[in-house]
C-alpha cells in the first residue's frame, strides 16, 4: 500500500500508484509549459501559484476516473492540465474579490503585483487552458464552457446574495454546486470521457464529481474557521473578515433566528459589525469555533461526502473505486 497525493490517499495497486503518480507529474510539466510566455513577467506571475504547488486535486479525480477506460489515452493529461488551469484561474480572481493577502502560503498575486496584474493573469491562465481545450474536440469545449458559465454564475449568486423569501443556506448549496462542483464534476468527467469510457460510467463519475466538489468546499469553510494558516494556506478567518458568508455562519445565523438565544444574537451582531478590526476579528473566530453552527457544517459536510459515496455504487469493484472512495474520506477528515 502506497500513500500517493495530498491527501494521503492509499493506493493498494502498484500499477495504479505508479500510473496516477507519472500523469500528475505530466499535468505539472503540462501546467509549466502552459503558463510560459514571452514576457518573462507575465511567465512570474503566471507561474506564481503554479510553484507555490496544491493539492492537484482535479488532476487526481482526471487520473482515477480515466481508470475506467483506457487510462493511456493521449488526451487525458491535457484535458487534466485544462481543468486546473481554470481552476488556478479562479484563484487569482477569488483572491482580488476577497482582497486575500496570503494564497498557499505565499503572498497571493494581488498582494504582491496589485489587482489589475492579478485579474489580467487569471485572463491570461483562461486563455492558455482555452487554447489547450481546442485540441480536445467540440464536445469538450461545450462541456468546459458549460462548467464555466456555471462556475460564474455562482460566483455572481453568491455576490448577489439569495432572493427575498430564499432559503439562505439552500441559496448557499447551489452557489457551491455551481462555484465549486461544476469543475470537479468536469475532471471526471473528462478523466472517463477522454479515456473512452461507457456513457453511464462518465454520467456516474459525473455526479459524484458535483457531490464530492460541494464536500470539498463545505470542507474549506469549515477550515476558513478552525484550523490555523499552517493547515489550510490561507490566513484564518479570511472570509469572516471580508464579509462572506460561509455555512457555518449561514448556520450560526439559522440558529439565532430559530432560537433567539441572546448569546446567538450578540455573535451574529460581532459578525456584523467590523472585523477589520483586529481584536473583535479574533473575537469572532473564537466563539464561532466553539458554536455548534461549527458542528452542523461539518454535518453538512460528511452527507455530501456520503452522497458522493453512494453514487459510485453501480460502477464495477477495482483499486481507483477504492481511491475515490477514500478521497470522500479524506474530505471528512479535512472538515473533522
Amino acid at each position: 500500500m502506497t500513500v500517493v497525493g495530498p491527501f494521503g490517499l492509499s493506493v493498494r495497486d502498484q500499477a495504479l500508484e505508479t500510473d496516477v503518480q507519472a500523469g500528475l507529474a505530466a499535468v505539472e510539466e503540462g501546467l509549466l509549459e502552459a503558463t510560459k510566455s514571452d514576457v518573462p513577467f507575465i511567465t512570474e506571475a503566471a507561474q506564481h501559484l503554479v510553484r507555490a504547488g496544491g493539492k492537484r486535486f482535479r488532476p487526481l479525480l482526471v487520473m482515477l476516473a480515466s481508470r475506467f477506460g483506457d487510462p493511456y489515452a493521449p488526451r487525458i493529461v491535457p484535458s487534466a492540465v485544462v481543468v486546473e488551469l481554470t481552476h488556478l484561474a479562479t484563484l487569482y480572481h477569488d483572491d482580488v474579490m476577497d482582497e486575500a493577502d496570503v494564497r498557499r502560503g505565499v503572498p497571493s498575486a494581488n498582494a504582491r503585483w496589485g489587482n489589475s496584474v492579478a485579474v489580467l493573469t487569471g485572463d491570461f491562465l483562461f486563455a492558455r487552458a482555452s487554447h489547450i481545450l481546442a485540441d480536445l474536440g467540440p464536445e469538450a469545449v461545450r462541456i468546459q464552457a458549460e462548467a464555466f458559465e456555471r462556475l460564474v454564475t455562482g460566483q455572481i449568486l453568491e455576490t448577489a446574495g439569495p432572493r427575498d423569501g430564499r432559503d439562505p443556506v439552500e441559496h448557499y448549496l447551489d452557489v457551491m454546486a455551481g462555484k465549486t462542483g461544476s469543475l470537479v464534476a468536469v475532471s471526471c468527467r473528462f478523466g472517463a470521457m477522454m479515456a473512452g469510457a461507457d456513457e453511464g460510467v462518465v454520467d456516474t463519475l459525473t455526479q459524484y464529481g458535483e457531490r464530492l466538489g460541494v464536500a470539498f468546499q463545505l470542507a474549506d469553510d469549515v477550515l476558513d474557521i478552525a484550523s490555523d494558516s499552517h493547515e489550510s494556506g490561507k490566513t484564518p478567518g479570511t472570509d469572516l473578515r471580508e464579509g462572506i458568508p460561509t455555512l457555518p455562519v449561514l448556520r450560526l445565523r439559522e440558529t439565532a433566528e430559530r432560537e433567539g438565544r441572546p448569546e446567538d444574537l450578540d455573535l451574529v451582531r460581532l459578525l456584523d459589525g467590523d472585523l477589520t478590526d483586529d481584536a473583535r476579528h479574533a473575537e469572532a473566530l473564537a466563539r464561532l469555533r466553539v458554536h455548534p453552527a461549527l458542528e452542523q457544517a461539518r454535518r453538512d459536510t460528511v452527507r455530501y461526502a456520503e452522497d458522493a459515496r453512494a453514487t459510485l455504487a453501480p460502477l464495477p469493484d477495482c483499486f481507483a473505486k477504492s481511491a475515490l472512495v477514500e478521497l470522500c474520506d479524506a474530505v471528512v477528515h479535512r472538515a473533522g
